[in-house]
């Protein structure tokens, strides 16, 4: 860094402590969302599960405004991929219990309160 003699230097200072007040003023008020996929509970094989949260996240990001599509999307894919008879929700504030085959349940968050359940049964 260099220092200049007409206050450059001062300014900048200046400038990035106005900057770092104003983030610590603004810090209470906001709330952290997370952008990454949080696995809440999984019994499949990893293989499958990466592939399936994989799934998940693109067709939420795809259609952000519509989970019922996303829901289509998500599993029209897993019945391709892994055989028939699976189900999936994705929504807000909803609890569920379902009977499930082993090995083939996914429950996952993404972006914050968006949860997304898939689970097969025969």
């Amino acid at each position: 860094m260099s220092v200049r003699n007409d206050g450059g230097l001062t300014k900048a200072i200046t400038n990035r402590k106005m900057a770092d007040d104003e983030k610590e003023k603004e810090g209470g008020d906001k709330r952290i969302v997370h952008v990454y996929p949080l696995v809440k509970h999984s019994d499949m094989i990893d293989e499958m599960r990466t592939e399936a949260v994989d799934l998940s996240i693109t067709a939420c990001e795809k259609f952000s405004s519509d989970y019922e599509q996303a829901a289509k999307v998500i599993k029209e894919t897993l019945d391709k991929k892994f055989g028939t008879y699976w189900h999936v929700i994705v929504g807000e504030g909803f609890g569920f219990q379902v009977s499930y085959e082993t090995n083939n349940l996914l429950y996952l968050f993404f972006a914050g309160n968006l949860a997304i359940v898939a689970w097969k049964c025969s």
